[in-house]
């Protein structure tokens, strides 16, 4: 505003957003300073309304200053964990009441939404220009009263990330004026081909490949394979779905062999190019098996590592090939012993299912397929999930055969942690 020589006030109001916590920007522009009677927008004053988060668009401070029939709201649909998470990971931020939430407030035809984080993330690499790419929809849209020569030369005058959030202005304005350019030029494949349950198993197998090798991409194929042509009587395919993303989960753990593949199969370096211009070192905080101290409640402490990790990371990286195997040094753990065994449990526990299914059955049995979802975390944590999750797939299982629970009875899932672990 003020290179075209315009007046602006602003009003920021610092919620802890690490915390979780709500940050509102009240922004008032004018031709002259005698318009600017105040800085802060009163109630119903508000011509338009940015929702880079839903949750803060949605609250009573936000909503306060809209008018039915005058404000315009841009909402980003994108769905930011909020604080609830942190205390129940299953939290849902029940995106489509906030945007009936907004639409009630403004008026549905002049509420407008897009996916800015998902649009930065594939077209950037990144989603901190998210906020650039909402300020591009607005101004597509005609909602920002400035030129984009001064918006982009306030950019250049950051001097931060200046190219990058160019594009993320410009991509904001594509993804109103040509959402189908916007496709095109990313080269995304069309959503009825990402979406089907064959891209879906195929991807999983295809990592599965590269986090171990092929025989294990096999074994995740055998056991989907199997479930699918047992539903196929059924005329439904939910229960493959289901053991296709959780029995991927239970293969896939994120052990000390998946961190160096991660970090140095080019794509980390990659980002950082992205992200920064430059940095003058690395440092990982990590707790090793072998290096690690542990504090007076028995958990390791993460250490903090130079730039001579990458290189070690390079050479344990292919070691993964002997990941399981007696000659593993990581493999001894009681973690790592019960993550395989768990998994092994899912594959018995899964083929008991199909030898009854029935379709009276059919609901238990996806239940009885999706409880690993659940199983989440590191360390003590994800040992008090696992053992949720048996008493879960026992109260399932003990429905699924018509038998009378038992307390004494549990499922064998793994092998129960010590006192020591929980």
């Amino acid at each position: 505003t003020h290179l075209e020589h315009k007046q602006a006030s602003v009003l920021d109001f610092m919620g802890f957003a690490q915390k979780g916590g709500a940050v509102l920007s009240f922004v008032r522009l004018a031709l002259t300073p005698d318009q600017l009677n105040q800085v802060r927008i009163d109630t119903q004053q508000a011509d338009l309304v940015l929702a880079c988060d839903m949750v803060v668009g949605a609250s009573a401070d936000a909503l306060g200053t809209v008018k039915h029939g005058r404000t315009v709201i841009i909402a980003n649909t994108h769905e930011l964990a909020t604080a609830a998470f942190v205390r129940d990971p299953n939290a849902s931020l029940h995106a489509n009441a906030l945007l009936d939430k907004l639409r009630h407030a403004a008026g549905a035809e002049r509420v407008f939404t897009t996916d800015a984080q998902s649009i930065a993330q594939r077209m950037l690499g990144d989603t901190m220009p998210a906020n650039i790419v909402m300020l591009g929809v607005a101004f597509q849209r005609g909602l920002v009263p400035v030129s984009e020569a001064a918006l982009m030369r306030a950019i250049e005058l950051n001097g931060v990330a200046v190219e990058t959030n160019k594009l993320a202005f410009a991509l904001g304005r594509l993804a109103v004026a040509a959402p189908d350019a916007l496709l095109r030029l990313e080269g995304a494949p069309s959503t009825e081909t990402a979406d089907t349950l064959d891209a879906l198993i195929a991807r999983r197998e295809a990592f599965l490949t590269d986090y171990q090798d092929v025989a294990l991409g096999q074994r995740y194929r055998a056991l989907v394979d199997r479930v699918r042509r047992a539903e196929a009587a059924l005329g439904s395919d939910t229960l493959t779905d289901a053991v296709a993303r959780q029995y991927a989960r239970l293969l896939a753990v994120k052990d000390e062999y998946e961190v160096a593949r991660l970090y140095t199969d080019g794509a980390f370096m990659q980002s950082l190019g992205d992200q920064f211009e430059r940095w003058d070192g690395l440092t990982f905080h990590m707790a090793p098996p072998l290096l690690a101290r542990r504090g007076a409640d028995g958990r390791p402490r993460k250490m903090r590592l130079g730039a001579w990790l990458m290189p070690a990371l390079r050479l344990l990286a292919p070691a993964r090939r002997i990941r399981g195997r007696w000659f593993d040094p990581f493999g001894h753990t009681e973690e790592r012993k019960l993550e395989r065994q768990l998994a092994r449990d899912y594959e018995a526990l899964i083929d008991e299912v199909l030898a009854s299914l029935t379709g009276d059955k059919y609901a238990l049995a996806v239940a009885i397929a999706k409880v690993p979802e659940n199983i989440r975390g590191y360390g003590h944590v994800k040992l008090a999930n696992l053992a949720n999750a048996k008493v879960r797939w026992t109260e399932l299982l003990d429905r699924f055969h018509d038998r009378a629970a038992l307390d004494s009875r549990v499922i064998p899932i793994a092998t129960a942690p010590s006192r020591e672990h929980v």
